[in-house]
């Protein structure tokens, strides 16, 4: 019996999920299922240049697996554009990462999800609206040689 596999770290969520060919009906076409973790990985990898070996880490999986998921992305990548089918990117077994933050004036915790273009210097408290907010997560700078994602709530972004 085969492990389960344990959740990938996944910093961005895309706003747009379905991409299909122009002209023809969704209903007519064929349709590839590409999952958060593997369009995380074509993120990384192809977009932003990254090496495999510090993808994997970002990603929190060994670089196997990270060889793995970004070969079948690609894989799927390339039959819907050849194909002219439906990418749909939805599921897949993952967890958002999240930045934590910690109001200087009330002490008041709150995380948000990377990707959202906001910084910590520009941001209000929820609960008392300073803006005295600093990051608390990984030394407040979230990058380096850390456990990425192990400090989530078990429900927290799974899939």
């Amino acid at each position: 019996m085969a492990r389960p596999p344990k959740p990938r770290r996944v910093e961005f969520m895309p706003e747009v999920t379905v991409f299909k060919p122009v002209g023809m009906p969704m209903r007519q076409l064929e349709e590839v299922v590409l999952s958060v973790e593997e369009l995380e990985a074509l993120r990384l990898k192809d977009l932003e240049g990254l090496e495999q070996e510090e993808c994997a880490e970002r990603m929190n999986i060994s670089r196997p697996t990270f060889q793995r998921v970004l070969a079948s992305s690609r894989h799927k990548v390339a039959d819907a554009l050849i194909g002219g089918k439906v990418l749909r990117v939805e599921g897949g077994h993952y967890r958002l990462a999240v930045r934590r933050f910690q109001c200087r004036e009330c002490r008041e915790e709150f995380s948000l999800p990377f990707g959202t273009g906001q910084r910590g210097i520009d941001l209000l408290c929820p609960a008392c609206g300073a803006q005295a907010v600093h990051r608390i997560d990984h030394g407040g700078h979230g990058f380096g040689r850390q456990p990425w994602g192990r400090r989530l709530d078990e429900t927290e972004g799974e899939q």
